[in-house]
């Protein structure tokens, strides 16, 4: 049998590409040699993969940012603005996806003036990087639907105006990589896994009816991940694709709709099983028994998605014990996983000892399950996930005793994490410094902070988080039933890359988390001062979750570990607790009719969990960041927070229509100013965005804050912003 892999990780086995990214964006490190870099991974990432023994291996899945901005610039799809700037090539791309002095860029806008063309060689140029190390790859590109699906058409021209000169200059670039040897050419479609109408399918029949008349001889792959493509699979497969891969892992109706439908047998079927999203080992007999059960003729064995999202390897991994690392693929072991099970099938693999061995590993694992725990969650009631009494009256509680001005001003968290403090926390880890210095270190962070703050003016205070390396990771490490790896990064977005831990069994916690901490603050100041947590879906989302239990059941156990922490804090006298679900979005399954049935049915009942004990004067508050939530304004009320902050700063206030729409009753504060860059805010660009918030909300109902936390900021524009902030609440006020 054959295998496939969709893509491989591109960061490098240690981070090679964050750290020359970051250098050249600093001028330590010039064009020439980011580029080197970026080749040398190429390298070792595609002789890595031949070496393993994979059939199908990807060139152009590379990328320095994403491949949807790799596209844009293939096509021209750039803004004549930033083209302007007179930057070189590599420079405009930065520019573009990071933002340029203060312009926020985007990856994906298509105005009027935009004159698609097929001006970028990315593709043939890495496919014959990999000829000429001996590695015959299938080029992998982002599909013109998909690409289309997701433009953004920022002037009057719509997709119908443009997606036949877009497939005129794909079908160049078929053209031009199968002149130069290119013997497969992949499609990534992932978009065909939403909710489709009929239009949507017209349009890919139409588009992908003139490319498959046009292959030149090259072998097309269409390749899909991320769910099923329910609604397009029967029009799918009566296209002139050659091979077709699925995603058996995300997919939950894709073997229903094989089985049900059939499969062509002049096509490859590259059935997805290999699960590129999470870090388990493979159950070899469940993938050998859908393999079985498919009765396709054509197999070839491959990945769900890219294995970009998991980490590199496990050989870096030096002090994980093997009880633990056994039951682990990273992206490297998922390579000998593909090419184990592809030698089992057809044969009589229950009696060989590759099978066995790996049949071992399901029989338990060590310390995964806690009765307490299970028993705790099984008694869950319906009366757990209401607070009361109602919104309303908590409103008018909690302003009586808070006594807030109007427009109180705060921040999300976080203050900047500066060099002196990373630079204790990890002395502490090292054994180089005693508790009692660690400790004695951020009790006077925090005091400063506080003062800062009350020299700054704001209203609600924060601590300032200097204890914490990370929101998930800090709070995973207070809890039973987690394990930490070293250097088991993954890419998070560009150069951002994190180190999610893996959720081995039952979750509890071990002891207060952040109550010391909280407690100091609050001893620091007059002022409210919030407690400051992460949320359970947050946590279970920017973790490796188990496969052995359902997701909701995993939410339910860490939201109880949460609640204690919550009702602990109050009962230390912090009477505003913020709860941060800054992934909330992040999980949403890519079909909006799956919304409700597979994630927010649960997730949003687990935040309530969190909160529905504490006192009507307590004022719990969540935040949002890294997505677009016009979609889901009604689930985001529905938390039954008292205060709920948004990022929105970047998105121009979109979400303020949505807010009004949906009679959002919450109290709301959407960010003013964007933290993802330097650039300080002056006090007439708030009071001018406040201004628009005040035609949307309720003077009564606005907060004002940044948009998210202030950890990756330095101390000099973090205090003039903060300064503007509370200026322009003043000046709104008057």
């Amino acid at each position: 049998m054959n295998t496939s892999v969709i893509g491989y990780p591109r960061i490098g086995k240690d981070r090679e590409l964050k750290f020359a990214s970051e250098k050249f964006f600093n001028g330590e490190l010039d064009e020439a040699g980011l580029l080197n870099v970026a080749k040398t991974i190429r390298k070792e990432d595609l002789l890595k993969q031949k070496e393993a023994g994979i059939t199908y291996i990807s060139s152009n899945d590379f990328s320095f940012y994403d491949n949807v901005l790799d596209t844009a610039f293939l096509f021209n799809v750039i803004p004549q603005r930033y083209k302007d700037l007179g930057l070189s090539e590599l420079e405009t791309y930065f520019a573009l996806a990071r933002g340029y002095q203060g312009d926020k860029g985007n990856v994906k806008a298509l105005d009027d003036d935009t004159k698609i063309a097929l001006t970028g060689s990315k593709p043939l140029d890495e496919f014959i990087e990999a000829k000429e190390l001996g590695v015959d790859t299938k080029v992998a590109l982002v599909g013109p639907f998909t690409f289309l699906k997701l433009a953004k058409f920022t002037g009057s021209k719509k997709i119908s105006d443009v997606y036949s000169v877009l497939t005129a200059e794909y079908i160049k670039l078929v053209s031009l990589l199968a002149s130069s040897g290119a013997k497969v050419i992949e499609f990534d479609e992932p978009y065909l896994v939403r909710d489709l109408n009929s239009d949507d399918i017209d349009l890919f029949k139409e588009i992908y009816s003139l490319i498959l008349s046009n292959k030149n001889g090259a072998k097309i792959l269409l390749q899909t991940y991320f769910g099923d493509i329910r609604d397009a699979y029967n029009e799918v497969i009566s296209l002139d694709f050659d091979l077709i891969g699925l995603d058996f892992v995300e997919g939950r109706k894709t073997l229903e709709l094989v089985k049900t439908n059939g499969f062509p047998a002049d096509k490859i079927l590259v059935a997805g099983l290999v699960n590129g999203k999470n870090i388990w080992r493979n159950d070899y007999k469940k993938t050998l028994s859908v393999l079985n059960e498919l009765g396709v003729a054509n197999v070839v064995l491959g990945t769900s998605c890219s294995l970009l999202h998991v980490p590199y390897t496990l050989a870096n991994e030096t002090k994980l014990s093997e009880d633990y690392k056994k039951h682990f693929a990273f992206a490297e072991e998922k390579l000998t996983e593909l090419n184990e099970i592809a030698s089992l099938f057809g044969g009589d693999f229950e009696n060989n000892e590759i099978f066995k061995k790996n049949q071992s590993l399901f029989e338990g694992r060590v310390d995964s399950e806690d009765k307490e725990v299970q028993a705790k969650v099984a008694a869950i009631t319906d009366a757990d996930y209401v607070r009361l009494p109602v919104f309303e009256e908590r409103e008018k509680i909690q302003k009586g005793i808070l006594n807030l001005p109007l427009f109180p001003t705060t921040t999300i968290g976080s203050f900047p994490q500066t060099a002196d403090v990373r630079k204790n926390r990890q002395e502490f880890k090292k054994g180089l410094k005693s508790k009692e210095e660690y400790v004695e270190f951020n009790k006077q962070k925090i005091a400063e902070c506080i003062k800062l703050q009350e020299e700054i003016g704001l209203d609600v205070l924060v601590h300032g988080e200097f204890e914490r390396n990370d929101m998930v990771e800090y709070f995973g490490e207070n809890l039973n039933g987690y394990v930490f790896t070293e250097k088991a990064w993954v890419q998070s977005y560009g150069t951002r890359n994190v180190k999610p831990p893996i959720i081995w069994g039952d979750v509890s916690r071990k002891a207060p988390i952040t109550v010391f901490w909280s407690k100091f603050a609050k001893s620091c100041t007059d002022k409210p001062v919030k407690g400051m947590l992460t949320g359970p879906v947050t946590i279970l989302n920017w973790s490796f979750p188990r496969e052995d239990i359902s997701i909701k059941e995993s939410i339910l156990q860490i939201a109880l570990a949460i609640r204690d922490e919550v009702l602990d804090l109050e009962a230390n006298g912090i009477n505003i607790i913020q709860i941060d679900e800054a992934a909330l979005r992040e999980k949403l399954p890519l079909r909006k009719s799956d919304w409700y049935s597979e994630y927010l049915d649960f997730a949003i009942p687990a935040f309530r969990l969190v909160h529905s004990k504490v006192k009507p004067e307590t004022q719990i508050h969540t935040h949002m960041c890294y997505s677009e939530f016009t979609d889901i304004i009604p689930a985001i009320d529905a938390m039954d927070a008292d205060v709920i902050t948004f990022e929105a700063s970047r998105s121009d206030l979109q979400i303020l229509d949505s807010l009004k729409e949906n009679n959002f009753k919450t109290e709301v504060g959407p960010g003013v100013y964007d933290i993802h860059s330097p650039r300080v805010p002056s006090v007439e660009e708030i009071v001018n965005a406040l201004t628009k918030m005040r035609a949307k909300i309720e003077d009564n109902k606005l907060w004002v804050n940044p948009d998210c936390g202030l950890k990756t900021r330095g101390n000099e524009e973090t205090v003039k912003s903060l300064k503007n902030l509370v200026a322009a609440a003043k000046q709104i006020r008057g």
